[in-house]
């Protein structure tokens, strides 16, 4: 079996989540998917677990965080492109997302920062590793 990465974000309107994600250009695998999570596919290997607050809770040895006020992680994924970044993102702020802050530009990297409902940030970039600087 492949190596797969799995990450499970607690979110608190379980529909509303599943869409904005599905804007992001996921898709749910409905056979991993029920009323108390939604399991959302990014490529072979990566996939969201959007599980409400009940379930997560289950899987939890720690209270859940409030991600609206503090920053449990930062999530990245890579795009083929600039243009693809921009729509990515422009596509979360039409399904109701936040972008925090303004793009960066590296030279060798941009990168754009969206916040889903529950305050979970995700950063997509694209890299052009022509450009990255020679040690």
């Amino acid at each position: 079996m492949a190596k797969q990465v799995f990450i499970n974000l607690a979110v608190k309107d379980l529909q509303q989540s599943m869409n904005f994600y599905s804007a992001l250009g996921f898709t749910n695998n409905p056979q991993f998917s029920d009323d108390s999570g939604k399991c959302m596919v990014w490529s072979e290997n990566i996939f969201v677990m959007l599980l409400t607050h009940e379930k997560f809770a289950g899987f939890a040895t720690k209270p859940i965080a409030d991600t609206k006020s503090s920053l449990a992680g930062l999530y990245s994924l890579s795009v083929a492109s600039v243009e693809e970044m921009n729509q990515i993102v422009a596509n979360g702020l039409e399904a109701g997302g936040v972008e925090p802050s303004e793009l960066r530009d590296y030279g060798f990297m941009q990168q754009r920062t969206i916040e889903d409902f529950d305050g979970h940030t995700w950063e997509i970039f694209y890299m052009d590793m022509s450009k990255i600087p020679a040690e």
